[in-house]
């Protein structure tokens, strides 16, 4: 579900004179269905990097990446939308919304988006919110108030409403104490059953033990400073 091969980046610092920072070459791996792979490396060994390129936020400059028969190194941005809206899922660590929308529409709208019923979204993301143990009271508030914790499991919630063939997952336990980090690691074994093809970061050793079927050490695509 998700081949990557040969892939590099680099980046062109405009503000420094065009200086030229490769941070990523040959980066090859494969994710298939029903299981869970681990991104591991130290800080700015280039996780988040290689998930920007697969979700289609930073172009690749080299190699592949194929997800579900989509090649997304040369993709029109509109491919890249379709696929975002019928078969990848991501779950970032940050809670971007329109102000002033309530939580359970926020959860609900992937699924309003492939038109599904209204009242039918609305009852899955109410059902979701209330397994991730958010309050009653906040789902007709807007979640951009709410605690970095709670902002967290609307993510979670809405990152999970839909039945994504291919999750991306940055984080998905932070800020969470137990009894939500465990429900979260329910949440991620529940799509591995159901066949999804999952690829995350997770810094969590327990939660990576608990949930990944093995781990892909990008630190082995870092550019070396002679290559630099």
């Amino acid at each position: 579900m998700i081949e990557i091969a040969g892939v590099g980046k680099q980046f062109v610092l405009h503000n420094q004179g065009g200086a030229v920072l490769p941070v990523m070459t040959g980066a090859s791996l494969s994710v298939g269905a029903g299981e869970c792979v681990a991104l591991v490396g130290a800080s700015g060994a280039g996780k988040s990097t290689l998930m920007r390129m697969i979700w289609g936020n930073y172009r690749c400059e080299e190699g592949s990446i194929n997800v579900a028969g989509t090649e997304l190194c040369r993709a029109a941005p509109r491919v890249v939308l379709e696929l975002r809206r019928s078969t990848l899922g991501y779950v970032s660590q940050f809670l971007r919304v329109i102000p002033r929308i309530p939580t359970r529409q926020i959860v609900a709208e992937p699924l309003l988006a492939q038109g599904i019923d209204e009242d039918a979204a609305l009852a899955k993301a109410e059902g979701l919110l209330e397994r991730l143990n958010l309050p009653q009271r906040l789902w007709s508030l807007s979640p951009t108030t709410f605690s970095g914790g709670e902002q967290q499991r609307v993510n979670i919630a809405r990152g999970f409403i839909q039945d994504w063939p291919v999750m991306l997952l940055d984080e998905p336990t932070a800020s969470l104490d137990a009894a939500n980090r465990a429900v979260v690691l329910d949440l991620i074994l529940e799509a591995k059953a159901r066949g999804a093809a999952i690829l995350g970061i997770f810094h969590d050793a327990d939660a990576r033990a608990a949930v990944c079927d093995r781990e892909v050490d990008v630190t082995g695509f870092t550019p070396t400073k002679e290559a630099a």
